[in-house]
Parts: C-alpha cells; sequence; structure tokens
C-alpha cells in the first residue's frame, strides 16, 4: 500500500504527460503480483465497493475528531478522502499499514457492520500519505491526472515497444483484475490473451473539430457527409461469446438498454449514436438524460423515453476485420447489412449530399431545430483507425448559443479544484406578477475560464458570500452588484422539471462580461421565445 500512496501523491503532482507515463511504467516494473495488477484496476476505474460509503468515513472522522472543527476543515478542503488523512489523529500501534491487495480483498468480503472497525484499524497503523490513498480507493476518488490510456501506454512501454497501446486496447475488456495474463504478455513471458471468449469492446475512432484553417483547405470532393446527432456514441457488440452495448468510454450499458440488447441476433461489431426517438423525429438529449447513468430501466421509463440506435460503421462481421477498409467500403457493407438483417431498435445513418462547401455550410446551419449538433466529414478513403488520426474525420459543430446571465452561487470544485470555488450556478431575470424582477437559476457551469480567472472568482466569491449551505455559497446577486457570466450553450429545451422552465445542453463559461451590471443580463422570457 505504501508504493500505491506514492505513485498517487507523485502523480497528483506531476504535470507531464510522459512523466506520469514513467510514474506508471517503474509501479508496473516494481511491484509484485498481484498488487501491480490491483493498482492497475484503481488507476482505470474497474473496483467499487459498494459496501464501504463516503458516509461511512465521515463517521468515523466525526467520532475521531472535533466534529465542528472537521465540518469547518472538510468545507475549506473540499474533499473528504484528503481531510480525514489529514484530521486522522496519530495512535502508537505496532500494526503496519495494509497491503495494497488486502486492502481490496477485505473490502469485498467483510460484512459491512465490520467495517467501521476495520478501516479505522488500517487508518490507525498508517502514515496520512496511506491514509489518503486507502480513503481515496474506498472512495473511488483517485482523481490523479492518470487515465486509462495513459495506464496503457505505460503498460505497452513495459514491453519494450513489440506491443502498442491500441493492440492492449484490444484485449482489454476481455480480461479482468488482477490482469496476469495482460502483465506476463507484455513481458515477454505468454501468449498474447485471446478475447474470443467474450464480447471485447473495440477502440472507436474519433474526430477532430473542424477549424477555419483546416476548412479552407479542405478537399470536399475526398470526403462523405454524415449528421452529427445529439446523443451518445454506442458501441454494439454481438458475437458468438455474447451481446453488449458499450459506451464510447468503454462502460457496458447493456443492462440499462434491454430492449437494444434484445434486438443484437447477429455476427458483427457495430458503431453509432443512441438516441431517444418518438414517431421517428430525435428528441432533445435531456430525454436521454432520464435514461443514462440507470442501472435497469423501469417499464414506464421505456415506454416514456423509447431508444435506438443511428447505425455509423461496421467494424466486424461474422469474424472479418472491417476496419482496414476504406470508409466507403464499409459503408457499402454496413448499408447491405441493415437491408439484409433489418436489425430492430436500429437504423442506418443517412449521408448528406451538398455540391459544395457552402451549401453543406447551410444545410448544417439550419441543423439546430431538429436535435443535429453537427456535421461530420470523413474521408471516403478513411480506414477505421483507433484513436484521432489527423485529417481523416472531422466534426464541423453548429455555433454555440450564448446568453448573460448572473453568477448567484458556487461550490467547490474536486481533485485539482477542491481548494477553489469553481462550480457556478447561474440565472436571467424573470419579471414577476407585481412588475419586479428576480433571478431564477437556469443552469450550471464548470469549464470555459482560465486559471487566472478562476483565482480572480474565486477571490470575489470568498468575499461577496451572502449566505451558506453546506458546500455551496450563495453571492451578491442584485440589480447592481454581482457578476455577469457570458453562457455558451448547444441547445435549450423547456423543461418542467426546472424552476425556470429551461433546461441547458452543454453550457460553459464564454467569458467574464465584468463591462455588464446585474440588471443589464439577459431576460428568461427572451431565451423562453427562442424555444420550440
Amino acid at each position: 500500500m505504501i508504493a500505491f500512496a506514492e505513485l498517487l501523491e507523485r502523480l497528483t503532482l506531476t504535470p507531464g504527460r510522459l512523466a506520469k507515463v514513467a510514474l506508471l511504467r517503474r509501479f508496473f516494473e516494481t511491484e509484485p503480483d498481484p498488487d501491480r495488477g490491483i493498482g492497475l484496476a484503481a488507476l482505470t476505474g474497474e473496483l467499487a465497493f459498494d459496501a464501504a460509503k463516503p458516509g461511512l468515513i465521515r463517521a468515523l472522522a466525526e467520532a475521531r475528531t472535533d466534529p465542528v472543527l472537521f465540518a469547518w476543515s472538510y468545507d475549506y478542503v473540499g474533499d473528504l478522502a484528503e481531510t480525514v488523512a489529514l484530521m486522522w489523529p496519530e495512535r502508537r500501534t505496532n500494526a503496519q499499514p495494509p497491503l495494497l491487495a488486502e486492502v481490496v480483498e477485505a473490502l469485498a468480503v467483510t460484512p459491512k457492520a465490520e467495517l467501521p472497525h476495520l478501516v479505522a484499524g488500517w487508518l490507525d497503523a498508517s502514515p496520512a500519505p496511506v491514509r489518503l490513498a486507502i480513503l481515496k480507493l474506498i472512495t473511488g476518488a483517485l482523481r490523479v491526472g492518470a487515465s486509462v490510456r495513459l495506464a496503457k501506454v505505460a503498460l505497452a512501454e513495459l514491453s519494450g515497444g513489440t506491443i502498442a497501446a491500441d493492440d492492449i486496447e484490444e484485449v482489454w475488456h476481455g480480461l479482468s483484475p488482477p490482469y496476469d495474463p495482460l502483465f506476463a504478455w507484455v513481458e515477454g513471458r505468454g501468449e498474447r490473451p485471446d478475447p474470443a471468449d467474450a464480447p471485447v469492446f473495440r477502440p472507436p475512432m474519433l474526430a477532430h473539430p473542424l477549424e477555419a484553417p483546416d476548412l479552407a483547405a479542405l478537399d470536399y470532393p475526398a470526403f462523405a457527409a454524415e449528421w452529427k446527432w445529439d446523443g451518445i456514441r454506442v458501441q454494439l457488440v454481438s458475437t458468438p461469446a455474447g451481446h453488449r452495448l458499450y459506451s464510447r468510454g468503454a462502460d457496458d450499458i447493456s443492462a440499462a438498454f434491454p430492449e437494444i440488447v434484445e434486438h443484437m441476433s447477429f455476427d458483427a461489431v457495430l458503431d453509432g449514436e443512441l438516441l431517444v426517438v418518438r414517431d421517428g423525429v430525435v428528441a432533445p438529449f435531456a430525454d436521454l438524460q432520464q435514461r443514462l447513468n440507470r442501472k435497469l430501466p423501469t417499464a414506464r421509463m421505456l415506454t416514456q423515453f423509447p431508444v435506438l440506435v443511428r447505425l455509423y460503421d461496421v467494424l466486424f462481421e461474422n469474424g472479418v476485420d472491417l476496419r482496414p477498409l476504406a470508409f466507403i467500403e464499409r459503408r457499402a457493407r454496413l448499408e447491405a447489412f441493415v437491408a439484409r438483417v433489418q436489425p430492430g431498435r436500429m437504423d442506418l445513418s443517412e449521408l448528406v449530399e451538398a455540391p459544395d462547401l457552402p451549401a453543406l455550410s447551410a444545410l448544417r446551419d439550419g441543423a439546430r431545430a431538429a436535435s443535429i449538433e453537427g456535421l461530420m466529414l470523413k474521408r471516403r478513403d478513411s480506414p477505421y483507425l483507433p484513436g484521432r488520426p489527423k485529417g481523416m474525420w472531422w466534426k464541423w459543430k453548429r455555433d454555440p448559443l450564448t446568453v448573460d446571465a448572473v453568477l448567484m452561487y458556487a461550490q467547490r470544485g474536486h481533485g485539482k479544484r477542491s481548494s477553489y470555488y469553481s462550480d457556478y450556478t447561474f440565472g436571467l431575470w424573470r419579471e414577476l406578477a407585481n412588475g419586479d424582477e428576480e433571478l431564477v437559476p437556469v443552469g450550471k457551469a464548470y469549464s470555459g475560464f482560465t486559471d487566472a480567472e478562476l483565482v480572480m472568482l474565486d477571490r470575489w466569491i470568498r468575499n461577496n458570500t451572502t449566505q451558506r449551505f453546506g458546500p455551496v455559497r450563495e453571492v451578491e446577486h442584485g440589480t447592481a452588484k454581482g457578476i455577469v457570466l457570458e453562457i455558451a450553450f448547444d441547445a435549450a429545451q423547456r423543461s418542467a422539471r426546472h424552476k425556470s422552465g429551461v433546461a441547458l445542453r452543454f453550457p460553459r463559461v464564454g467569458r467574464l462580461r465584468l463591462d455588464k451590471k446585474p440588471e443589464e443580463a439577459d431576460r428568461l422570457d427572451t431565451l423562453m421565445r427562442s424555444l420550440p
């Protein structure tokens, strides 16, 4: 556990990508099995402990410390694991810090009633850095800036360059912790793990944003165009070994969308977009959100939010790898597949025809009302390559909408932002029956500002707090005093779930409008009139 704690600390303090890869590689090289495999699983989000909840950790800390001091410290630090690790009182004990494998095994099998005593014993026996690692492991809030991709790059380097990170991706989802066959393979002690006995996720091909210089140099006849729908990218893996529906990030979401999986009675791997569709009309993304992050949908949800997959590509068919083929060839194979199989809850993404770029641009500009984000441009000769190869695929999103809103509430962020108020709730003015106006929250934003702007906003929030609601601060937001934010967003729709009656899609801070007074911010009725 000591080595894992040191790794987490150094990853947190190390900014460079190559330096993080070197730290991960050293951990994998020097730590024994199964600790290095368990560490890999923890870093890649493959571990979850249902019985040990953050509430248990908080209760332990409040019992060992002054509850009022703990509450104030937690509010200031903004991270439960870090607060408890620093405040936990030192005790003389002959016990040694637990091993990483010991912690994971015990969390999986220990009865819930015995967990407080177990965890307290670990914390008593450990120095602060190890306490932090244990608590981060329990709560699942590692956030050390080491992505799944970086871990796989480090594993590839462990092979001495004989195995690529994309090769590891090909077998990753057919394996489970502590990954003994994977380490044997990359270290030259074993054969490539065979994922044939599992429906394995394949790394997706991604697109680059189409910026003005790219657009000016684009060879338009070499590209095919498709609509970029406002849903989530999914991969349908249906083989003799089983059927799985994966998100773009490789999460298995099969149980959440059983009506899709039940129609996957074919032998193919397909790429597409998951959408809520009613009577042939694509619903806004907010409707799909009602189905996301739910392990099991209710019968009512299945009826109210019917989903289908709009198919973009075919990667495998009958066990044959089609990814080396050109896009236009794979497209023909996909069209033939859909015509022959006619899979339920799926349809074919149409190709968008336009004689030239100006005509295509006009089609893109008129797409907002149909829940379309913009266009995808794909080279007709492009193979299906993992990652984001330059010049092959472009995403040409429509320009965002903007609104000037007033900052109303702020909350601390997470990870490196845990000491800053970086999550902002903003509102628009609404006229009351007596002619007065009130601010109504219309959304939250977590991004779009620079580090310097974050520091400035954090300082202003601390100096202009009017009320506290746990970790949330209400700030000055009258007509004369407050901060106006230009909020950019992709779309808006009416919503009965929000007090304002509107929900924004992907809101982010476009810029700070320090030149405006709060009374000059936009009115809610102006936004509402622009909605369908």
